[in-house]
């Protein structure tokens, strides 16, 4: 998860302020810094994190292109209605906090409900164009409870709002395609066949000036759907290869399946091979490789379009029960009843690991973006 994802010919120049403060030593002896600091960024970040201070305090600065982190929402059993989000950085193995929520209007997110004991509210997030997004979720009414997602910028270490939906929902079908967040079908605050049909796009990457400028974001409306059965569950729209990929229900059920081709705008039937794997969590990694867990089975299959087949990976009993799934840098992060398991799929023979969530919380969710800046 540690790949850079900016190329070295794109990044600022380097000042000496960025990496050290008082009684600078030289990145490279005998070289400029901002010379230095083409040639290290050429060297893997968990190298330089591993080496001297100086060039640890490199790979943190805004001038050195961000390495991959894990994002999460992460809960607590004793107080499962207070979600946390953190940053697990992969090169020092340590979680950071994010920074707070805006506190106006304070964000009341329900994962937990009285009237639904054996079953968690669904609080659902896309990661588009570097940043995490909360598109929607319940309050303790069972009301929408976010009417404009809240966006967190992990390089400006910000959160903003984005603009608001013409229709807050709850248990839609969202994603992210191209620089685009999509939110689909759903409940408002009762049903309506029109909010059900519906559907929302909000491209981040227009008409914005500067990182800072939030002005001019609009929802727009999108080819909406033949009918309301894709408001029966909160669903994760996967982007891949120009087409948003969707399916009415979660898990191991007989399910429909859609594809929204974005350039066209114009909804298709998904293929049967494609729809007939489709047994739990889906991601895209960078939107080409698409990735499923077996929910019952633990295991992990990468989808084949030529052939229409699920290939699979590797199958362990501890992904049986898998959430949710990520995936980027060449990882799979899967969220399995709470905790985190990263698969590495560009090995030869592919391995996972865990990732320890903070002492007493547990995982609801997890993106793969940037590194926040400064983070040591």
């Amino acid at each position: 998860m540690a790949d850079s994802s900016r190329s070295p010919t794109k990044r600022t120049r380097l000042s000496q302020n960025d990496v050290v403060g008082h009684g600078h030593q030289p990145l490279l002896p005998g070289l400029p810094d901002d010379i230095a600091q083409v040639c290290l960024s050429l060297v893997h970040p968990s190298v330089l994190f591993s080496v001297c201070t100086s060039w640890r305090r490199l790979i943190y600065s805004s001038s050195f292109p961000p390495f991959l982190s894990l994002y999460a929402l992460l809960t607590s059993s004793s107080s499962p209605n207070s979600i946390q989000f953190y940053s697990f950085d992969p090169l020092s193995s340590n979680w950071h906090a994010l920074p707070a929520t805006p506190p106006d209007p304070p964000l009341r997110l329900f994962l937990r409900h009285p009237s639904f004991i054996s079953r968690d509210l669904p609080i659902q997030s896309v990661s588009v164009s570097g940043n995490l997004v909360l598109v929607a979720a319940t309050t303790s009414n069972l009301l929408p409870a976010l009417p404009r997602p809240l966006v967190f910028d992990p390089v400006a270490k910000k959160w903003a709002f984005g603009p608001p939906l013409a229709t807050p929902r709850r248990w839609c079908s969202a994603g992210a395609l191209g620089g685009a967040v999509y939110v689909a079908s759903g409940i408002g605050s009762h049903f309506s066949i029109d909010v059900a049909r519906s559907v929302e796009k909000w491209d981040l990457t227009k008409n914005k000036k500067h990182p800072n400028d939030h002005l001019g974001w609009e929802w727009e409306k999108a080819r909406g759907l033949r009918d309301g059965r894709f408001s029966r569950d909160a669903i994760e729209a996967v982007g891949w290869r120009g087409k948003l990929c969707m399916v009415n229900l979660k898990g191991d059920a007989v399910k429909e399946g859609l594809m929204y081709d974005v350039e066209k705008d114009t909804w298709q039937d998904m293929p049967e091979g494609m729809i007939g794997g489709w047994k739990g969590p889906v991601a895209a990694m960078d939107e080409e490789v698409m990735y499923v867990v077996d929910e019952a089975k633990g295991a992990l299959r990468r989808y084949n379009p030529e052939k229409d087949v699920w290939v699979e990976i590797l199958e362990s009993e501890r992904l049986i029960g898998a959430d949710q799934i990520a995936g980027g840098g060449g990882r799979v992060c899967v969220v399995c009843r709470g905790k985190i398991l990263v698969v590495d799929v560009t090995a030869a023979a592919p391995s996972f690991w865990d990732v320890k969530t903070p002492l007493g919380l547990e995982a609801v969710a997890i993106h793969i973006l940037p590194r926040m800046s400064n983070a040591v």
